[in-house]
């Protein structure tokens, strides 16, 4: 099980930071991304870091304005997101590639793979 926190509501320009937890098991060796959906939306890509932390990857939209990172030691991957904009809010999943030390990549749909319960984040003008 995933279990995402940090998700709230902010005003254009402003931070939040999202976190992701594995409960019941670990996920040091796996792939972790994050993907959101806005209502009336497709789903999509935001970032993702593969297992040991040392590559990710983000969708142009967020590139240089959010930053994924995980602690292995806490077994917990995090989602800094700073400067946002309306157009970002959404509810945020956390997802778990389905086998270990491959990453979630920007093309990925991850359907195969494992998602926590999402987390709603609201951008205010």
């Amino acid at each position: 099980q995933l279990v995402e926190s940090g998700g709230g509501s902010v005003q254009a320009g402003g931070s939040l930071r999202l976190s992701c937890a594995a409960s019941g098991h670990t996920f040091r060796r796996y792939g972790v991304g994050w993907f959101r959906q806005a209502p009336g939306k497709a789903r999509e890509f935001v970032a993702s870091i593969n297992w040991t932390g040392a590559s990710t990857w983000y969708a142009d939209p967020v590139k240089g304005r959010f930053t994924i990172s995980r602690d292995r030691e806490r077994d917990m991957v995090f989602l800094q997101m700073d400067s946002l904009k309306p157009e970002d809010a959404a509810n945020y999943y956390c997802v778990q590639k389905r086998r270990e030390y491959d990453p979630i990549l920007p093309r990925d749909d991850a359907d195969n793979d494992y998602w926590g319960q999402g987390i709603q984040v609201t951008v205010s003008p």
